[in-house]
């Protein structure tokens, strides 16, 4: 998959990426097999659906450079987010990757 270059606006981002029909949710999923975060393609979470689904097919998995660019790909979202942690946990979560948390694997859960 060829990777956007993310501009500045999330909503112009999003419309590079590709579409999530069929998507039920997202599982990330740490070192031992454990789901820790589930992200369901519902309203108000299509976005980070959207997000996560294109960083698993560019990337392979969320490490800190996936979650670099995923941050870059939220564009005006991300600094909301490193301003009210805790309102985007979405975000919160590549931002810790990005700061050195561990990678975790994405699943793509078909519906």
């Amino acid at each position: 998959m060829i990777r956007i270059e993310p501009g500045a606006s999330f909503k112009s981002n999003l419309q590079q990426l590709p579409p999530i029909a069929g998507v039920a949710r997202i599982d990330l999923i740490d070192a031992q097999g454990a789901v820790v975060a589930t992200i369901p393609n519902a309203p108000g979470k299509q976005g980070s659906v959207a997000v996560y689904q294109y960083l698993r097919q560019a990337f392979g998995r969320l490490d800190a450079e996936a979650a670099a660019h995923g941050l870059a790909v939220f564009g005006e979202i991300t600094a909301d987010a490193r301003a009210q942690p805790g309102a985007h946990p979405n975000i919160d979560r590549l931002i810790d990757v990005a700061d050195g948390a561990p990678a975790l694997e994405i699943a793509v859960i078909a519906g």
